[in-house]
C-alpha cells in the first residue's frame, strides 16, 4: 500500500506540473521556451530559498524529473561552488552539478537527430 501512495504523490505533483505548463500554453501567449525558462527559474528560486528539499522529500521524481529539478541542481551546484571557491565556484558549480544531464540529453539528441528523417514544414 505503501507504494502505492509513494507513485499517487510522484504522479499527481508531476501531473500538476504538467498541468500548469498546459494552463500556460492555453490561456496565455506564451510560447514553449519561456515556460520552460519560467520553471527552470522557478527551480532555482526554490532551491536558493530552501523549499525544494521539502518538496522533493514529498515528491520525490514527480518534482526532481520535470525541468524544476533541474534549476534546483543548477542552484545547488551554484551554492556548493560559490562556497568552495568564491564566485568562480558559483559560475562553474551549477554546470559542474548538472553536466550528467546536459551530456547525456545533447547525445540522446543527436543520435535521434541522425537517425529520424528530419525535415522542415515548408
Amino acid at each position: 500500500m505503501e507504494i502505492f501512495l509513494t507513485y499517487l504523490k510522484v504522479f499527481l505533483v508531476g501531473g500538476g506540473i504538467c498541468l500548469i505548463g498546459q494552463i500556460l500554453i492555453n490561456l496565455t501567449k506564451m510560447t514553449s521556451a519561456r515556460i520552460l525558462v519560467t520553471f527552470l527559474l522557478t527551480g532555482i528560486f526554490l532551491e536558493a530559498i530552501g523549499v525544494f528539499e521539502h518538496i522533493k522529500n514529498f515528491a520525490q521524481a514527480g518534482a526532481t524529473i520535470p525541468i524544476l529539478g533541474f534549476g534546483s541542481n543548477l542552484a545547488k551546484g551554484a551554492i556548493e561552488g560559490a562556497k568552495s571557491s568564491g564566485l568562480f565556484g558559483a559560475l562553474t558549480g551549477g554546470v559542474k552539478a548538472v553536466a550528467a544531464g546536459l551530456g547525456g540529453a545533447i547525445f540522446i539528441g543527436f543520435i535521434i537527430g541522425v537517425i529520424s528523417n528530419a525535415h522542415s514544414k515548408s
